[in-house]
């Protein structure tokens, strides 16, 4: 396969195109014959970190890096930050604003439904915004 890059711009309250990177990298990995339960795996993980980005922060950035061992992508985006990462892992836990919750989402099961579809999942957060490292290994 060799190695397959990109990246992707993710505009805060966006909600027309949310869901638009991880539908890209779902077909992605299907026309390089990624096994279909790393496909759901990655699309999972991919959806809820963009619709994370897209309601919670004021725009940041996917970036994705796929190769024969493992599919990992990277989502930095700018402010508010998460005040504490402990307690935004709790199912329920959401501090979605009410246009999110009026389109359906804000569930506050995101950040637990990515770390439990990855292999591995690295977060840090401060005011000035939060990177997600996600990687799942495809082999």
């Amino acid at each position: 396969m060799g190695r397959i890059t990109g990246e992707f711009a993710i505009e805060a309250m966006d909600l027309e195109n949310a869901g638009n990177v991880s539908s890209f990298i779902k077909k992605t990995l299907i026309q390089e014959g990624i096994a279909k339960p790393i496909v759901k795996r990655v699309s999972i993980a991919i959806y809820e970190a963009e619709i994370n980005v897209v309601i919670h922060s004021y725009g940041g950035v996917c970036k994705y890096e796929i190769d024969d061992e493992k599919i990992f992508v990277r989502f930095q985006d700018t402010g508010p930050g998460i005040t504490d990462i402990e307690q935004a892992l709790q199912p329920g836990f959401s501090t979605a604003n009410n246009q999110a919750i009026y389109y359906g989402f804000g569930a506050g099961m995101g950040l637990m439904n990515i770390k439990n579809a990855s292999d591995e999942f690295h977060i840090s957060s401060s005011p000035k915004g939060t990177t997600l490292d996600i990687t799942i290994y495809s082999k």
